[in-house]
């Protein structure tokens, strides 16, 4: 049976979330007890917290809400590339070793152990390394960091060029442990049809066939 990896982070009341959005919190509206059968829970959350799936209109005022947006780049063959340590931007130098033959979706790795805490140092792609991905054919790209833009990115040079280019968005992946190569991305978002965006359970598959 093909091998499955976890890529989704723990989401609980202690999770990092960006500063200002909305932590996870969890009420119960209902116990189990007498004269109730089922425990019930109320959930509120930044659709951002833990593994998410950006939508247009997180950053296009007039870009499709999650729920308008197609599923096909969420699921196939993908490639996880290295490049730990990468420092401030994952730059074309961190991937080109491993570009030959790309398919349609890469996710980049770069904390040898993802911080189990708000990251204000954290990795983010350069915009012109997007826009070459872009060129290759690439329709989803995806980091383990909480964005694809520095923390303190008021132009967000990365998101603006997904926008032009119509990519698809993973972010805060838990790429921990999972071996740099090409994989099965299974990452579907929510049909949230007027949110920004959408908590995933991203999770990689072992390849059965080869390319």
């Amino acid at each position: 049976m093909p091998r499955l990896w976890d890529i989704s982070p723990p989401l609980h009341s202690g999770s990092p979330v960006f500063p200002g959005d909305a932590p996870y919190a969890q009420a119960w509206n209902a116990r189990i007890g007498p004269g109730c059968p089922v425990n019930v829970a109320t959930l509120t959350l930044s659709p951002h917290a833990g593994a998410h799936a950006d939508a247009p209109l997180h950053y296009d005022d007039a870009g499709a809400a999650i729920g308008d947006v197609g599923l096909a780049p969420y699921l196939g063959r993908c490639r996880l590339i290295h490049a730990i340590g990468c420092g401030p931007l994952v730059e074309w130098t961190h991937l080109e070793h491993a570009l030959a033959g790309l398919p349609p979706r890469l996710l980049v790795r770069t904390y040898a152990r993802q911080p189990t805490g708000w990251d204000p140092q954290l990795p983010a792609f350069a915009a012109q390394t997007v826009e070459r991905l872009a060129d290759l054919g690439v329709v989803l790209i995806g980091i383990d960091s909480a964005s694809i833009d520095p923390a303190d990115s008021k132009s967000l040079d990365s998101h603006q060029v997904i926008r032009r280019r119509g990519l698809r968005v993973l972010e805060n992946l838990r790429l921990d442990d999972v071996p740099e190569g090409d994989y099965e991305l299974i990452a579907l978002p929510l049909k949230l049809v007027q949110a920004d965006a959408s908590p995933v359970r991203a999770v990689l598959r072992e390849l059965t066939e080869k390319p």
